[in-house]
């Protein structure tokens, strides 16, 4: 199972307009040059695309995806909505099948009021997006292996925390991004899985978001192999935040690709 992080940044990216002179980051560090946040899975061979922020189609050129097999969205925030319309090339390589997308009712609700055009089984013309829209179960069983999906919180809205489980290697993932705690159930559910990705926004506290700390904590919590932190603001230098880190913690940056 491979984990590429297509992008690991917040909702205005880093750097961000009109970032202050005077950033604690060095962004002569590539690794702290972030697009917003979404992730790629090879699963057993099935390309699992998480989100899609606005650079989705950068994101996918860098790093060469061959393909999308089947589409999660964690939430219907803009940093992770608004690229799908990018998804049609996948949908063209697929002969024009729709492109199976999985989310939460509300996720779902944000896909059909953004993409009307692209809701149905077949795309309306050739070259346009097609997605058949599905409620993301606990458990989705597929021939590759297993995707069981828990609830976080992020606000006022609740965001899909997904664990994948591989059937070849029984190899363990957990990806939980934008929230603002891991509350028990989706801790045991994730705990000592070979990786894990968990929200890191920045030093100091969110309302909506784990601050590093907090993160470090589920970290602990969760007991994974090795853990990585993605959707991190210009607050944090990687070389820098990294040393603050315990052993088996690292930050992720975009093109990182993790072998689970």
């Amino acid at each position: 199972m491979e984990l590429i992080f297509l992008g690991t940044g917040t909702s205005q990216g880093v750097p961000m307009i009109a970032q202050p002179k005077d950033a604690p980051i060095d962004m002569t560090d590539a690794r702290n040059w972030r697009t917003r946040s979404s992730a790629h899975v090879v699963m057993d061979g099935l390309h699992i695309q998480i989100d899609a922020a606005q650079e989705f189609r950068l994101q996918c050129i860098r790093e060469d995806i061959p393909a999308v097999d089947l589409f999660i969205l964690t939430h219907g925030h803009a940093d992770h909505v608004l690229g799908m319309d990018d998804l049609r090339r996948y949908c063209d390589l697929k002969g024009g099948a729709a492109l199976p997308v999985y989310s939460s009712p509300d996720g779902l609700e944000r896909v059909r009021a953004i993409y009307p055009y692209a809701i149905g089984s077949r795309p309306e013309a050739k070259g346009y997006p097609a997605f058949e829209l599905r409620t993301m179960p606990q458990v989705l069983d597929l021939p590759q292996g297993r995707i069981e999906s828990t609830l976080l919180p992020h606000g006022r809205v609740e965001v899909l925390g997904l664990v994948f489980t591989e059937s070849s290697s029984g190899r363990k993932l957990a990806y939980y991004t934008d929230c603002a705690d891991v509350p028990p159930a989706a801790a045991d559910l994730a705990r000592r899985a070979d990786v894990a990705v968990l929200d890191g926004l920045r030093p100091a506290p969110h309302p909506t978001h784990m601050s590093i700390g907090q993160a470090v904590a589920a970290a602990q919590r969760i007991e994974a192999a090795r853990t990585f932190l993605t959707h991190m603001t210009f607050h944090v230098d990687h070389a820098a935040a990294q040393r603050e880190l315990p052993e088996g913690v690292s930050f992720a940056w975009d093109g990182l690709r993790v072998q689970v």
